[in-house]
């Protein structure tokens, strides 16, 4: 069995017609009847209902289907893969959620740039969920993000754990608790999420964070990004919560306070191709590290 008789079969499937099918690939009628009835003595079953109008599947035809759809998808992938690897042009494509921008992800790249002047590097915003599928199309070469999103082709390393904070106004009651607050103390308050797209998110991880330490917020509104929700805070109408490094926006009136419970973090992760161990990504790596150190950040170094 070859990819192309997957092709044909996928073809004839999904235009309910060898007729149409051979127009659409460019091919006479005779030969693909012939193809597809090789592929049915190879696997000895029956993939069509014979002399159904229009053509239809057997049940077992119908797996088969959804298998092949499968098959073709995984060896396009690949494809579009091995043609990134094979690229002469030396570009170093990242993809990163937009809150990371507050971080230490500037000063990662900088120095990356610094030590490594012969690459081209890139960067596109995109969300976690969004990387992962960009990374599969290798239209970028890793990606930061902040969920825990597993994909078989995708290797995924935390990096390090980032508290979070609670983001109030500065004439709120539990500003006077510098030292801290639990999140069972603003269980009642009126909270921002953000953003509000793409789902998994940022908020979508606060909301698991409450649920499964039993906590029920009922008071939650989302909005669009992080600078709106400050926004909103700053002006009094309730509270954020953020991680560590957004405390960089600086507002009237806007206060940090660190969240007590130890599970208050947001883990961020580099995601990279399976199989990619390049030199330039294990230098990107060195970079990571080589910041975090500076910034006297506790970590478990991943080996790549």
């Amino acid at each position: 069995m070859e990819l192309r008789h997957l092709r044909y079969f996928v073809a004839v499937v999904e235009e309910q017609s060898f007729t149409k099918a051979a127009e659409k690939l460019f091919i006479a009628q005779p030969p693909l009847s012939r193809q597809i009835q090789n592929l049915e003595s190879e696997l000895g079953i029956q993939l069509f209902e014979r002399g159904s109008r229009p053509l239809k599947t057997t049940e077992a035809g119908q797996f088969f289907y959804q298998h092949a759809v499968k098959l073709l998808s995984n060896a396009e992938e690949i494809k579009t893969m091995t043609k990134r690897v094979g690229l002469m042009e030396k570009t170093v494509t990242m993809g990163f959620v937009g809150s990371l921008l507050y971080g230490l992800l500037p000063k990662i790249v900088y120095m990356f740039r610094q030590q490594q002047p012969h690459l081209k590097i890139e960067l596109v915003e995109m969300s976690t969920k969004d990387q992962i599928q960009a990374l599969k199309e290798g239209r970028i070469d890793v990606g930061f993000g902040r969920l825990r999103i597993s994909d078989p082709a995708i290797r995924r390393v935390l990096l390090r754990e980032e508290p979070l904070l609670l983001a109030i106004h500065s004439s709120h009651h539990l500003s006077t608790q510098a030292a801290g607050v639990y999140l069972s103390e603003v269980e009642d308050e009126n909270l921002f999420l953000y953003p509000i797209h793409p789902k998994p998110n940022f908020s979508t991880q606060v909301r698991q964070i409450f649920s499964e330490h039993g906590l029920d917020p009922k008071n939650l509104k989302e909005v669009r990004e992080i600078q709106l929700a400050l926004g909103l805070v700053a002006a009094g109408e309730g509270a954020c919560i953020v991680p560590e490094s957004a405390r960089t926006i600086q507002l009237p009136n806007l206060n940090y306070i660190p969240i007590l419970d130890d599970f208050a973090k947001s883990p961020i992760f580099l995601a990279m191709r399976n199989m990619d161990e390049s030199e330039d990504i294990r230098s990107l790596f060195d970079c990571i590290y080589q910041v975090y150190d500076l910034e006297g950040f506790l970590y478990d170094r991943a080996i790549i």
